[in-house]
């Protein structure tokens, strides 16, 4: 049916109208456009670039079992595994021997930094081994020669005898930022060249260790210890370390993982590729935290610093003026925010340079100087080193006596202050300010009796510490170093 000529018009005018007065409001207010979503990152050709330079490591020990255990017919030892016998912890084990008869002992990972055979990885990944071997991702393996290692950042330098090999590119952590994509490489549990992924969740993490942490969320499992954490360009920016566990005999990642800042990694490869060994400087004090209410009470304008609980005698901070009580705010310029970064800023100075100190007194700030000296340590992995610690020290424990009123305050009958814990004795979970009541079931008063008594236990065997913290006391089982 035909419209009238009118009504067609009619028609034709009000769709026109429409069509102006839309065109009208779209100019004043646009239809909202959907948001595409962000597209996540392809790590592909990172992971190809970098994967080569990426190693795993393997460590291998002798066997160390005891007499008795070593009159275990093998064919017996096998008869009791298979039928569920429990057989001796210290038995000699039958598989993942070589023809040199080392066994296998752990498995972590690394990377090469240069082409002529230079690896990182952590000091406790290849901690107490007799033999570490570098495997590359073409499959071909080297014996590594341990040019250094550095228990307090957890640093150790490998050298296998090659050349042309694939290398990492160093980045820097100044140029990282929180909520960073960054991805890990590595061996966890074995599992060669594995790669996970994740951001950044804190810088500067303080745990209360010697080092402070890059934290990720990045996938980390043992074995994945001494890798590289790498940002989106490809740069190494960490050594993966640690992670946060539920379980410290078998720790597996949970959600919170660190890395050694790779700024604080080379200065410490450094030294130990030029020397064998990292030199630090040392003032001689116990420091403490700063709490607010301790703020208050002295009337410090802000809950930061380092509280001196102790000056040894004789020590550079004696000879400069510091006393018990003071707060350290400043040294050689730089704000100390918390007692940890006394340690780290300290260790950082070179011995023998005349630093300014200041320090929070009786309601004022004073200007110090001190001559900072050395820090004494046990000699780190290097030329003509086997790698051991010297006997005694084996568990990686410096102790002190404890003080007379800590000791009467506790309702201590014994006991022997930690001074400093590293290497076996941190993985432990023993820490500074702990005091050690027995060691071997033997009652310890004395620094000097406690040390006279861990040169004479056996190395081969895990030691039980029975330690006071604050006001409650645990049995811990340390395993020294071989």
């Amino acid at each position: 049916m035909e419209l009238p000529m009118r009504t067609l018009v009619a028609s034709v005018q009000s769709l026109a109208l429409a069509g102006l007065l839309s065109s009208a409001l779209w100019a004043i207010a646009p239809p909202a456009v959907q948001a595409q979503p962000a597209s996540l990152p392809d790590f592909t050709e990172l992971v190809e670039r970098v994967g080569p330079a990426v190693v795993n490591i393997r460590t291998l020990e002798r066997p160390r079992a005891s007499a008795s255990a070593q009159e275990l017919d093998p064919q017996l030892q096998e008869f009791m595994r298979r039928n569920g016998i429990p057989v001796p912890r210290n038995a000699p084990r039958q598989r993942g021997s070589n023809d040199d008869g080392l066994q296998q002992r752990g498995v972590g990972s690394g990377f090469v930094v240069s082409a002529d055979g230079v690896v990182l990885t952590n000091a406790h990944v290849i901690d107490g081994a007799d033999e570490v071997l570098v495997t590359l991702q073409d499959q071909r393996e080297f014996k590594a020669k341990v040019l250094g290692t550095d228990p307090r950042t957890d640093v150790a330098v490998l050298k296998v005898e090659a050349a042309g090999l694939p290398v990492v590119k160093v980045g820097s952590v100044d140029q990282l930022k929180v909520g960073a994509w960054v991805v890990a490489i590595g061996s966890p549990f074995g599992l060669d060249n594995t790669v996970t992924a994740g951001i950044v969740s804190a810088k500067a993490r303080d745990t209360g260790a010697f080092q402070r942490f890059i934290q990720t969320d990045v996938a980390i499992n043992p074995g994945n210890s001494g890798g590289p954490l790498l940002n989106m360009r490809g740069e190494v920016v960490g050594i993966n370390s640690r992670l946060l566990g539920n379980d410290p005999e078998s720790p597996a990642y949970i959600g919170i993982s660190f890395a050694i800042p790779i700024d604080d990694a080379m200065r410490v490869a450094t030294e130990l590729r030029t020397t064998g060994r990292v030199v630090r400087g040392r003032i001689g004090v116990q420091p403490d935290v700063v709490t607010k209410e301790v703020a208050d009470a002295i009337k410090l304008p802000k809950a930061q610093g380092a509280l001196i609980r102790r000056v040894e005698s004789g020590s550079p901070a004696e000879k400069a003026g510091i006393e018990g009580g003071d707060v350290i705010t400043k040294f050689d310029g730089k704000t100390v925010e918390r007692f940890t970064d006394l340690a780290r800023i300290v260790g950082a100075t070179k011995p023998g340079t005349k630093a300014s100190v200041q320090v929070f007194r009786n309601g004022t700030f004073r200007d110090l100087s001190v001559v900072v000296g050395e820090l004494k340590e046990q000699a780190s992995a290097g030329e003509g080193s086997e790698g051991k610690a010297p006997q005694g020290n084996a568990f990686g424990l410096t102790l002190g006596d404890v003080p007379a009123e800590q000791r009467k305050a506790l309702k201590l009958r014994a006991g022997v202050r930690v001074e400093r814990a590293e290497g076996p004795a941190a993985r432990a979970g023993l820490r500074e300010g702990d005091v050690i009541v027995a060691i071997d079931n033997t009652e310890v008063t004395q620094a000097k009796q406690a040390t006279a008594l861990l040169a004479k236990l056996d190395k081969a065997k895990v030691v039980s510490m029975k330690v006071r913290r604050d006001e409650e006391s645990t049995i811990v089982l340390v395993r020294p170093a071989r």
